[in-house]
């Protein structure tokens, strides 16, 4: 009797052991409280925010901000070259979203006590993984991995309507001096606009650069010989004057995409942002390139 009472005295002991052990690993691997008053300075993260419905917990924006058109009534505390610290203290945030370049701003912030989140650019994994973390950062996570498998969703879905198509040799652009072919910035074969060209239908006549942007010299951009020419811009020169613009690439008529009208201009900053949009713009890419496909 005494054997068998020590026997269950022991199996209780055990018990409470594993609950103990059990229940701090949760704690441990349990998320912070969710932030409450918000401050992002980088605008692919803004958007996700709302877009996994922490929208409400931001208080303020970076300078270059401009969607959702909530952020446009939020306090603007500059952007990655000219942080305002005392305005972000002064705020009283419980996170603050940073570059990961901004790592002065970052030490000094968490010497302060304040937690952030340290974003960097990368490929579409990037911005899937960065919406997932935002998720657990916030108390979102249900709807940010809601809307990270919904874009990879989207996104095969553009992939799998151009597919069997030829891969047109592409030059992405995103940048150029008004009215010439000076200081043509082109996308490299690293980075999420890269990838968006892949998934739309497109190979890189730069893919073997291993850079985001490339600034080809006249030479160059005739070596190469892009089958099209698909350029993309937030704003600006494109939608104003899209005829001058598209003529400024009558200079090189002996690249087939000049030679052949396979000079595209695209306008709209859902474009060149990597966040909740990027499925949209790539889908405006393969529209451009392959729009027989979405007859």
């Amino acid at each position: 009797m005494a054997a068998r009472s020590q026997k269950l005295v022991a199996l209780v002991a055990f018990a409470v052991v594993v609950f103990l052990v059990d229940a701090s690993r949760a704690q441990d691997q349990a998320p912070a409280s969710a932030p409450r008053r918000i401050v992002s300075l980088v605008p692919a993260i803004t958007e996700m925010l709302f877009a996994i419905g922490a929208g409400p917990q931001v208080i303020a924006v970076s300078s270059y901000d401009e969607f959702p058109p909530e952020v446009k009534a939020l306090p603007k505390v500059g952007a990655l070259i000219d942080p305002d610290t005392e305005r972000i203290l002064a705020l009283r945030p419980d996170l603050v979203i940073v570059y990961g370049s901004q790592s002065d701003l970052e030490k000094q912030l968490e010497r302060s006590g304040h937690r952030t989140f340290s974003y960097r650019h990368g490929g579409i994994p990037t911005v899937l993984n960065s919406i997932r973390d935002l998720g657990v950062a916030t108390g979102h996570r249900p709807e940010a991995d809601k809307l990270a498998s919904s874009l990879q969703s989207r996104l095969d879905a553009v992939r799998d309507r151009v597919k069997g198509r030829a891969q047109l040799r592409t030059m992405l652009i995103f940048e150029r001096q008004q009215g010439t072919l000076r200081d043509v910035y082109a996308s490299g074969g690293v980075g999420f606009l890269n990838e968006m060209l892949t998934f739309a239908g497109g190979r890189n006549v730069f893919a073997d650069v291993s850079r985001e942007s490339v600034q080809p010299s006249v030479e160059t951009m005739l070596a190469r010989a892009p089958e099209v020419i698909l350029e993309v811009r937030a704003s600006g020169l494109i939608e104003k004057t899209p005829s001058p613009e598209r003529d400024a690439w009558s200079a090189l008529s002996s690249i087939p995409a000049v030679r052949n009208q396979r000079v595209h201009l695209l306008t709209g900053d859902y474009l060149v942002v990597p966040g909740p949009r990027l499925a949209a713009a790539t889908e405006a890419f393969a529209r451009a390139l392959h729009p027989d496909a979405f007859k």
